[in-house]
């Protein structure tokens, strides 16, 4: 399945920072206790992005893991190694395209993560096989991503606004299905994990601003609701109209994460 997409930096981080600002549940705290990283450790993050999962097992490592943080955007690399030299970690961060083979021997990891990335590879076989390769005997493969069910909220307003059907989305339609699936038939044993996070916006600003995160006319995915800049602001402009009704009739927006994490074993 090829899939021609690739998700603008800045739009990745905003929505980061939103989930951060505006979430009732931290999923760094869920990750780190469903993982338990621990010293010594030798750690791969498949699709680190700005490195924010590396970092969160560095610190809870006290950095006394092999942290190791692959992707294949040079933007977030760069932003990912600022961070590393600005705190004196000695996270090794590297160019990694997960649709080709891993620059890593055989048996090399304990633990491999991929968190909201992983699930964009074209071939799920080959890239979980990938996976499966350079972890040690007993190691760990963890991935998260959306269900299903992930912010229903958000979808309801669009078609509200719309009355549009919503193009699938390769994390939340593969996810349970194909991706459980494909990982379950490589490793031993495989556990789905699911995380809540309740996101309340007291104002319809900053959910707009999730949604031109997620909807902008750089992601491909959404292409089929509009053509060109003109036909964006003005599918904005509904979904906004149909926002600030849904606020002034509930008082608040609230919009639920449903995050799976699928955990692995070798």
């Amino acid at each position: 399945m090829k899939i021609d997409y690739q998700e603008p930096s800045k739009d990745l981080l905003m929505r980061i920072d939103i989930h951060e600002k505006y979430g009732s549940a931290n999923i760094d705290v869920w990750t780190n206790d469903l993982l338990k990283p621990q010293a010594g450790m030798k750690i791969l993050d498949v699709g680190c992005g700005a490195g924010k999962l590396s970092f969160l097992f560095n610190e809870y490592t006290k950095g006394q893991a092999q942290i190791t943080g692959g992707d294949f955007s040079e933007e977030l690399l760069d932003k990912a190694r600022a961070k590393n030299k600005e705190l004196g970690a000695k996270i090794d961060f590297q160019f990694l395209d997960f649709n080709e083979k891993f620059k890593f021997e055989n048996n090399t990891f304990d633990l491999c993560t991929s968190a909201f990335a992983i699930y964009y590879a074209s071939d799920l076989k080959f890239t979980f096989g990938e996976a499966h390769r350079v972890l040690k005997s007993g190691g760990r493969l963890f991935v998260s991503g959306p269900l299903p069910e992930n912010k229903q909220m958000f979808y309801d307003i669009i078609k509200e606004a719309t009355n549009a059907t919503i193009p699938p989305m390769p994390g939340s339609s593969r996810f349970k299905g194909d991706i459980f699936n494909t990982i379950d038939s490589i490793f031993a044993k495989t556990e789905l994990h699911k995380f809540e996070n309740h996101l309340t916006f007291p104002a319809v600003a900053p959910f707009i601003d999730y949604v031109r995160a997620s909807l902008s006319e750089d992601r491909r995915l959404w292409t089929s609701m509009f053509n060109g800049k003109d036909e964006y602001e003005a599918l904005i402009k509904k979904i906004e109209s149909v926002a600030q009704n849904w606020l002034e009739r509930d008082g608040k927006l609230v919009m639920t994460k449903v995050v799976g994490g699928i955990l692995a074993t070798k």
